[in-house]
């Protein structure tokens, strides 16, 4: 390999530029990676955008697949030439409160991927071994990287939910992370209930595995779901406090919504809403590095696999315009030339 590497970094907000980077060797614990594939998040506004506190300048990105091609001293399991994927948690630090108590998701330590280090937006990159998700063979780099935050995302919420094979799961938005989640919840064996705004949705969520359609915009969701005998679960992938209520009610009594999606505005419930039927609303973050194997490996025996559109490396910046614009369908990813034979559409 060269002594430098492509990245895609922004110098201040909104200020992408090629660079060339110079190749270094990994730190105890951590391995450097080849990478093949990078997805493009809505996410990754917070450096994009300058959202969190960045040290500039930054490579963006957190959905990652690539090839091991050096191991740090101490790394144990994984092995030069292994296809590995690196998500939004940086890696675990394995002594805080959380990690001793398990919780590797919430760990004091944890630094996010393109945030506090460098991301996947590059034909290198370094990171912590703690972290890594092992990618099946039978998934392509590009169809695997999505699934390392979307995927993981959406999969972690429903496998954990209190919703059992049978029951009425309603997933509120068809975008990057709604068209995961209708079809992990078809899979997982739940009848599906997709909900979006308009009629032209209808199609693509019965191809997704969608049991029911409800255009919101045509009448209210919550009685719709409720007609059908109510929620156990509504996935909300779709970012808005309104959104929120304004199926809240269709939950049967028990029943959660899970919050995945990010936005400013404030969820609005009424206290009647949720102690009459015992009703709750909760938040679900990423996954630790078990949960990412078992959304892949998952994803690999069941068919689930995003929509996705491949662009080179150099066209990260257009990418990610296109991304923000909501104009993707559904989800961009970033190929180098590392790459090559792992970025066939699978669909």
């Amino acid at each position: 390999m060269n002594a430098t590497y492509r990245a895609i970094e922004l110098s201040a907000p909104g200020r992408f530029s090629e660079v060339k980077k110079p190749l270094l060797d990994p730190g105890p614990g951590y391995v450097r990676i080849r990478v093949e594939a990078c997805g493009v998040c809505h996410s990754d506004a917070a450096t994009v955008e300058g959202l969190s506190p960045i040290d500039w300048p930054r490579v963006p990105g957190h959905e990652v697949v690539g090839r091991i091609d050096r191991l740090g001293s101490g790394v144990q399991r994984w092995a030069v030439g292994q296809r590995v994927g690196v998500g939004f948690l940086g890696g675990s630090c394995g002594y805080c409160e959380f990690c001793r108590d398990g919780d590797l998701v919430n760990c004091r330590n944890q630094e996010y991927t393109g945030i506090h280090h460098d991301g996947g937006y590059a034909e290198v990159l370094i990171a912590k071994s703690s972290g890594l998700v092992s990618v099946p063979d039978s998934l392509s780099s590009a169809a695997a990287a999505p699934l390392l935050c979307a995927g993981i995302t959406t999969f972690g919420a429903l496998r954990n939910s209190p919703a059992k094979a049978g029951d009425l799961v309603a997933v509120l938005g068809i975008g990057g992370l709604g068209h995961l989640g209708v079809q992990y919840a078809r899979q997982m064996g739940f009848e599906v209930v997709a909900i979006a705004r308009g009629a032209g949705t209808a199609e693509l969520a019965k191809k997704l595995g969608g049991h029911h359609y409800l255009d919101s915009s045509a009448a209210d969701p919550a009685a719709a779901l409720q007609a059908l005998g109510g929620a156990k679960v509504i996935l909300i992938t779709a970012s808005g406090g309104k959104t929120v209520a304004a199926t809240f009610k269709g939950l049967r009594p028990g029943g959660v919504s899970i919050a995945v999606g990010v936005g400013p505005e404030p969820i609005e419930i009424t206290s009647r809403d949720l102690i009459f039927g015992e009703r709750k609303i909760a938040g679900s973050l990423t996954g630790n590095p078990a949960t990412g194997d078992a959304t892949l490996r998952f994803s690999a025996l069941s068919g689930v696999s995003p929509m996705i559109e491949i662009v080179p490396l150099d066209q990260a910046a257009s990418a990610y315009a296109k991304m923000m614009a909501g104009k993707a369908r559904f989800r961009m990813v970033l190929v180098t030339k590392n790459g090559a034979g792992q970025s066939a559409v699978p669909k």
